[in-house]
């Protein structure tokens, strides 16, 4: 899998459109506090306050998984 780096900007997309980008084929990966994992990721078991996290996301906005590490992220 290749890792394309772009930049634009959100509020010129709509919800329906990224969601039909890709085809179920484009994520992309968001830095998160451990103080939001609980809203993302209700299952996920407490973490302790103050960590960065990275969290993979459908091009909807749907989160698909959580890790500590970016790199991990990307490759999934």
């Amino acid at each position: 899998m290749s890792e394309v780096i772009s930049t634009f900007r959100p509020e010129s997309v709509s919800t329906e459109a990224l969601a039909q980008l890709g085809e179920g084929h484009i994520a992309y990966v968001k830095q998160v506090r451990s103080e939001d994992v609980p809203d993302l990721f209700p299952q996920a078991p407490k973490i302790a306050p103050g960590i960065m996290l990275f969290a993979l996301h459908a091009a909807d906005g749907t989160p698909i998984m959580l890790t500590d590490s970016r790199e991990a992220a990307v490759a999934s």
